[in-house]
């Protein structure tokens, strides 16, 4: 058995034992398909039930001139991760990762924009164009219900219960969510789906699919990545954003105005409240201001 034949089999394990989702699995193989090219490109010639720590760390020393060290600790988790289940399958006894430390990275303050910056990034949408209608459906979901890119694009018909005021969300391992929609981005998908959607010569498959491309396909998550780009340049804003950024800014502006961390863990689709508690490191000002107002000795 060759590299491919037991990534191949390392992706059926991710897929069909843990659940993980496409996008999971890619980013999980990526990791393995790096460590490979590094073989190929210095003429190592060794399986992976053979590779040694020695080997590993050259590995991850040559990456390290080209990786900050946020991305060296995914791709070190990424490969303990693959030879841990080597070790599962009985393939191996020891994990070559083992021993090799993962970089210092501390924790990253998601990046996020005011309620003024995210209307002036909708605004700036040319409503004169079909796209541009769908694209404001899509910015006010993704804003409105704090949605994951890969969440919007795979975004059904059949997921919408507007009557209930809320939508059904399939997130990371296929964990299901209901997510509270309110009635401006109700307004603007109905708008999209009513008088734009209905107009498209829809491709085989994607009949349920919300959200479309001018062909008829589902959007890639890269082109959601370059229509709010584009419309940041087109508004100056000064920042990096990407689809992630306006939902930071949904928990941000939730928990801003008095939501509580449980509830916007649940509407974000966190599996551990830890990873909900960064925003609370966001604003110290605001948090001075809700000791100031709430605690009994202010």
């Amino acid at each position: 058995m060759n590299w491919k034949t037991y990534i191949k089999s390392y992706q059926s394990y991710l897929r069909i034992e843990r659940g993980l989702s496409k996008n999971t699995i890619e980013n999980y193989s990526f990791d393995i398909e790096r460590l490979c090219l590094f073989l190929e490109e210095n003429a190592i010639s060794i399986s992976p039930l053979k590779i040694n720590e020695e080997t590993i760390q050259q590995f991850i020393y040559s990456i390290s001139k080209e990786v900050n060290p946020r991305s060296q600790a995914r791709i070190i988790s990424g490969l303990k991760s693959f030879f841990s289940y080597l070790i599962f399958e009985d393939y191996r006894v020891d994990n070559p990762l083992e021993l090799i430390e993962t970089p210092k990275t501390g924790r990253k303050l998601p990046d996020t924009l005011s309620v003024d910056e995210i209307d002036s990034l909708i605004a700036a949408i040319d409503l004169a164009s079909n796209e541009g209608e769908r694209n404001r459906a899509m910015l006010e979901t993704l804003y409105g219900c704090g949605l994951r890119v890969s969440e919007l694009v795979s975004l059904k018909i059949s997921d919408l219960f507007f009557e209930e005021g809320f939508i059904k969300i399939t997130g990371k391992g296929n964990k299901q969510r209901f997510v509270p929609i309110g009635n401006l981005t109700q307004k603007y998908i109905h708008i999209y789906k009513d008088n734009i959607r209905t107009h498209l010569n829809i491709k085989k498959g994607y009949e349920d699919t919300l959200f479309l491309n001018r062909r008829g396909n589902q959007l890639s998550r890269a082109m959601i990545f370059t229509i709010i780009k584009d419309l940041a340049v087109k508004i100056e804003l000064n920042k990096s954003i990407s689809p992630h950024t306006l939902r930071h800014s949904f928990a941000t502006h939730l928990l801003e105005n008095g939501a509580d961390l449980r509830s916007i863990q649940l509407m974000l689709g966190h599996e551990s409240i830890t990873t909900t508690e960064i925003y609370v490191h966001l604003d110290r000002k605001f948090l001075t201001e809700v000791m100031n107002t709430f605690h009994p000795r202010r």
